[in-house]
C-alpha cells in the first residue's frame, strides 16, 4: 500500500511541475516579445514617464506587488522608478464600482491621472477583464504605452485584450490553468523589472533619439 501511495504521489508532482514547465517554455519562446516590452519600457522612464498598473482580484494584488517592485527595488544600488498600482485608492474605485460604472474603474483614473509619456500596464488572469480593456484603451487614446499581462483567454465573456489594438505588448501566460496564469505573471514582472533596469543602465540600447530628448 505505501509503495502505490508513493508512486501516486510521484505522478502527482511530475504532472504538476511538467505544467509548470510547459508553461516556462512557452514563456522562454515568447523571450523577443518581453525583451521588447522591456526596452518601450525603459524609453518611457527615461523620458520621466511614469508606470500605472491596473488589475482585478488576485491581479490587484499583482498591481500592488508590481509597483512595489519599481519604486522601492529590493537590490542595493538599483534605481527607484515612479509606479502607482490604481487599485490602490479603495475609495475612487468602490465608488465607481457602487455607482455601477464598474467597467469604467480603470480608465477613469487613467484620464484622470496619466500623462502621454506614462506606461499602462494592465493585468488579466483571464483576458477577457472589460475593465482592464477599457482602462488599456483609455491609455492608448492619451498616448501611453500599453502592456498586458494575460491568460490564454479562453475564460470569461469580455473582450479579448489580447487582440485589442489598443495593446502594443502583449505577454500571455500559456495555460488555462489559474494558479500557472498567476505564476508566470509572478515571474514576467520580475523579469520586467529587471530588464528595465538593464536597458536604463546601458542608454545606449535606448537610441541617439531617447538619449537627446
Amino acid at each position: 500500500m505505501t509503495h502505490t501511495v508513493g508512486r501516486l504521489d510521484r505522478a502527482a508532482v511530475d504532472a504538476a511541475f511538467g505544467r509548470r514547465v510547459d508553461a516556462g517554455t512557452a514563456l522562454a519562446d515568447d523571450a523577443n516579445q518581453v525583451a521588447a516590452a522591456c526596452h518601450a519600457m525603459a524609453a518611457r522612464f527615461h523620458r520621466g514617464g511614469r508606470l500605472l498598473v491596473f488589475g482585478n482580484g488576485g491581479a490587484a494584488t499583482d498591481a500592488a506587488h508590481l509597483a512595489v517592485e519599481f519604486i522601492h527595488p529590493v537590490i542595493v544600488g538599483k534605481r527607484a522608478l515612479p509606479a502607482l498600482s490604481l487599485t490602490n485608492d479603495v475609495a475612487f474605485f468602490s465608488g465607481l464600482a457602487a455607482a455601477g460604472a464598474f467597467a469604467d474603474t480603470f480608465a477613469a483614473q487613467v484620464r484622470l491621472l496619466a500623462r502621454p509619456e506614462d506606461i499602462a500596464l494592465g493585468i488579466s488572469a483571464s483576458g477577457r477583464c472589460a475593465n482592464v480593456a477599457a482602462g488599456l484603451a483609455a491609455a492608448d487614446d492619451s498616448g501611453l504605452l500599453t502592456v498586458a499581462l494575460l491568460g490564454d483567454g479562453t475564460v470569461g465573456d469580455g473582450p479579448d485584450i489580447a487582440s485589442s489594438p489598443a495593446v502594443a505588448h502583449v505577454i500571455q501566460a500559456h495555460s488555462s490553468d489559474a494558479r500557472i496564469v498567476k505564476e508566470v505573471h509572478v515571474t514576467v514582472y520580475h523579469v520586467l523589472w529587471e530588464l528595465v533596469h538593464v536597458f536604463l543602465e546601458q542608454p545606449g540600447l535606448l537610441g541617439p533619439k531617447v538619449i537627446r530628448s
